[in-house]
This record gives C-alpha cells, structure tokens and sequence, in this order.
C-alpha cells in the first residue's frame, strides 16, 4: 500500500490588526484565524463598547464645562485647540452641544469644522468616538456632514487630540442660529431643524463670577445647575453641613433641592423663583462657593443633623449618565 503523502495547508495571509475589518460577530475573522470574529478581533472591539469610562472628559481643560455642555445646556458653542495646531484648510474647530439633523460633526464649505457633543455614541468611552468623529471631519469634504460609527478600540480620545494648555471658553446662545452662517440660503430640511431646535431650547445662561454654574428658566421656576469638580463623597458631606446648618440656599426663595450625577461628576442643583434671574443669583453663588471651600476643609464626623442632611441629599440624586 502506498504512503499517503502529508496534506500541506496554504499560508494564509498576513494581516495586521489595523488593516482587519469588522464584520458581524457570527462571521469568520478577516484575520484567517479560522475563528469566529467575535472570539478573535471582534473581543477587542466589543469590549470598547461596553466599557464604559465613568470620567470621559477627565483632564480636559474645562472638565465641568464638558459636562455641562453634553447633559445640560441646549445651545452652547466652544472653540477647540488641537495640539498638532490646525491642518491646512481648516480654520477653526468648533464644539456644539447640537447640529442640525443630529450630525456628529460637519465640516462647512470653509473648510470650519462643527463637532457635535449631545449625539449618542457607539462605545462607553465618548472621549474616543468623539475624537474619531473628530478626525475624520478634519479630513471630511467641505460642505459635508460626518455620520457616527463605532470608534476603533484603539483609537485616540479627545486627551490624545487636544491642546491641554488649551482654555475652553462655552458661550451659550439662545437659539441655533450658530448652525448656519446664512440662515436665508439653508436648506429647507436645515431649516425646519433649526425651527424646532429653537421651539424646545430651555433659556439658560452660564454664571461669570463661578466656574460651571448654569441659570436656567422653566415655565414653574428657574433652576441653578452648578458641575463640580469635587469627589462625590466629600462634596456630599459638605452639602449636608452646610444644608443641616442652614447655609444651602442662595438668597430667599431658593433651595437645594438634590443632585444630578453626570460623567463621573455631581451636580447641585438649586431651586429658584421665577423673578430670580441669571445676574441675581451672581453674589450669591460667589459667597457660596466660599461657604462650601470651607465646609470642603472639614473632615470632622457629621453630626445626627448633618448625616440626615446628607440622606435626604443622596436620595434626592438623579443619574444622568
């Protein structure tokens, strides 16, 4: 009987982890590896997306902004610093909570680009598929919107893009009307956008004389909303000496009321009459800010009153992200 001769199997070939595509998760991996994609390159790309980073915007200039911008203000632009600088052809990169039509990001017929921050994203990690949409409208066609997709794993985060030397001014608007720089000439779909963007924007207003604190008018009363950079356990317990002492509001009328919890960040929130505006709450806030550095530097246990205090706070917190 003849030998049989040893079946050789062809070399597949070689592919790069950043050449592989993706396809659906029951399908073979483009790498060759005989595997379905989701138990070889795929476990990459999945555990992106549901791992979520609980501070996304952690060690950007202007953290408390960031947050703000993305949960709480309707109509807010800010100008971005790249830390390569600008490329040839674009002017100027500019972050908005909103675009019209809910783009990621656009890329105006001056080359400008708009990079929208209220959008939903794909993975946990908002900083990488902000930082993708980014990219690629900085190499988007003029006049063209840039649609969402799933970030690469490896991609670069917003950290990795922007200048951290850079300053990250918002400037809040009372419409859209930043969407368009000629609102005659926009098309009818941009414009009926723009209509019903300006219907439901919330008229707020950002305090000057404290960082990330937010005046805000609704139909029943306005509303303070103040992002703060402090851990969530010392800010608590500050809250409640201060609310257990008497010290929480900001004038009469007004009242802590709870919390937002937002990217890793804790929002107090104040009710406010009707007659409260923005420029009235502005001392206020500023003597507060004073009252609670101090509270802050206290690292005595709470008393009966104050742990109350900081129970009836903590159940009055609504998550947000």
């Amino acid at each position: 009987m003849a030998k049989k001769q040893p079946q050789t199997k062809a070399k597949r070939p070689q592919i790069t982890d950043g050449e592989i595509p993706v396809v659906g998760a029951r399908e073979p991996c483009p790498c060759g590896s005989g595997r379905r994609y989701k138990a070889c390159h795929g476990r990459a790309a999945a555990q992106a997306v549901t791992e979520l980073v609980h501070r996304p915007f952690e060690g950007l200039p202007g953290e408390c902004d960031w947050v703000a911008l993305r949960e709480l203000v309707p109509a807010a632009t800010a100008e971005l610093t790249l830390k390569d600088g600008l490329p040839e052809g674009v002017p100027s990169v500019t972050l908005a909570t909103v675009l019209p039509m809910a783009w990621p990001a656009l890329r105006r017929e001056d080359g400008s680009v708009l990079l929208g921050l209220q959008n939903d994203t794909a993975s946990g990690d908002i900083s990488r598929d902000l930082a993708d949409t980014l990219q690629r409208a900085l190499q988007a066609k003029p006049g063209t919107p840039v649609q969402g997709r799933r970030a690469p794993a490896d991609g670069p985060r917003l950290q990795d893009l922007l200048d951290p030397a850079g300053t990250f001014e918002p400037e809040v608007h009372s419409g859209f009307e930043f969407w368009v720089p000629d609102a005659q000439n926009a098309t009818p779909e941009v414009t009926a956008s723009l209509e019903r963007a300006n219907a439901a924007a919330i008229p707020t207003v950002k305090l000057t004389g404290v960082d990330a604190a937010y005046w805000c008018e609704t139909p029943e009363k306005n509303h303070l909303r103040w992002v703060m950079p402090h851990p969530e356990e010392q800010l608590l317990d500050a809250l409640a000496r201060l609310h257990a002492a008497g010290r929480s509001s900001l004038g009469e009328g007004t009242r802590l009321v709870g919390s937002f919890r937002a990217h890793g960040l804790t929002v107090p929130v104040w009710d406010l009459p009707s007659g409260v505006l923005a420029e009235d709450i502005e001392k206020p806030a500023a003597e507060f800010a004073e009252r609670l550095a101090a509270a802050l530097a206290t690292d005595a246990p709470l008393t009966p009153e104050e742990r109350r205090a900081r129970g009836g706070l903590t159940n009055r917190q609504v998550t947000l992200s």
